[in-house]
């Protein structure tokens, strides 16, 4: 739009009289066309949302037409969890302290390291699992045991490198507190005989590296390297990223397994929550469960992209919510707590 402004006015000068007039008009109905597009794409989702870091197109990986997203209006209020068995102050006590505590924690970094001591000593059986293939990086690993295959609750605790200094409230740290706490939870609950082990990795190197631009290729190095050491241990995965935004709905990912989908919207109806998990379809998005979808492995990505903040140094307290967070918290408890049997 900026372009065809700054054509205008030339054009205008070197014809004079209705000429110009006309210029100036064909200039209008450009500009109304373009904020026409504009005002189309955002309510029905960009195809290339992101701009290449999270969501791309399908048809980049799978040769058909890039899917459309969801239509972004203006969510009512997340409704409270029916059940108390998630504790979602404590979830976001441990969102508010990774921001505060730990800032900017782009991976390689001092303090995203400090920050990965921190999370392995929340985590039942905790450790600190490197990346294969990417000196420095660590995936912080908890685990509830049972039998194989395990499901696997994952989350990446990595910044964007750019921005310099984004807090990633949403993008990082909300997937991160909700998956700790979940932990906590179903290690201390009782266990059914015969219950499916519990794997709750936390993923380090998600964020595509400061001057890459290929995401699929250069990104998603922790989730990568744990579908490459495990990937025969893994019954199915479930990943929680941009959770606790105000006003939070969680439309299906594009390439999430429907089959597994359609059981964490049961598990959201069985606590109250349903509205937050909508019955619509939103782009496909490369994130943490790609690699193991690639592999075969049944994953489903819990994400809001319609999130204002995203990308942006306002990430930050000031635009999450607990009972975002505790909804989420909530319906995955109630989906692990029925799929681990």
């Amino acid at each position: 739009m900026a372009a065809i402004a700054e054509r205008a006015p030339g054009a205008g000068r070197e014809g004079r009289g209705p000429l110009s007039v006309r210029v100036l008009v064909i200039a209008l109905v450009a500009q109304f066309a373009v904020a026409g597009m504009a005002i189309y794409f955002a309510v029905e989702g960009w195809p290339f949302v992101g701009g290449g870091r999270h969501a791309q197109p399908v048809a980049s990986r799978a040769g058909g037409p890039a899917p459309k997203g969801a239509a972004a209006q203006t969510a009512p209020a997340v409704p409270p969890a029916t059940v108390d068995r998630f504790d979602g102050d404590r979830a976001f006590a441990l969102l508010r302290h990774e921001v505060s505590a730990y800032g900017f924690r782009p991976a390689g970094s001092p303090a995203l390291r400090r920050l990965a001591s921190d999370l392995r000593a929340r985590l039942p059986r905790g450790r600190l699992e490197p990346v294969l293939g990417h000196a420095g990086l660590r995936n912080v690993v908890g685990v509830v045991p049972g039998r194989l295959p395990a499901i696997v609750v994952g989350a990446h605790y990595d910044t964007q490198p750019e921005p310099a200094g984004y807090l990633g409230a949403n993008d990082s740290a909300a997937g991160t507190a909700a998956v700790v706490e979940l932990a906590r939870t179903l290690a201390r609950s009782h266990r059914p005989r015969g219950a499916r082990e519990l794997r709750f990795v936390l993923f380090d190197g998600e964020e595509l590296p400061a001057g890459r631009k290929d995401f699929l290729r250069d990104a998603l190095r922790g989730s990568r390297a744990y579908v490459a050491a495990h990937r025969g241990e893994i019954r199915e995965m479930v990943l929680l990223d941009y959770v606790a935004g105000a006003g939070l709905r969680l439309p299906r990912e594009q390439t999430s397994t429907p089959a597994l989908w359609a059981r964490m919207r049961a598990a959201a109806q069985r606590v109250g929550v349903g509205a937050v998990f909508s019955a619509a379809e939103q782009t496909g998005i490369w994130d943490d469960h790609t690699p193991f979808l690639d592999a075969g492995i049944p994953a489903i990505d819990l994400i809001d992209f319609s999130y204002p903040q995203e990308g942006t140094l306002q990430d930050d307290l000031a635009h999450v919510s607990a009972r975002s967070l505790d909804a989420v918290g909530e319906a995955v408890l109630s989906l692990l707590l029925t799929e681990r049997r």
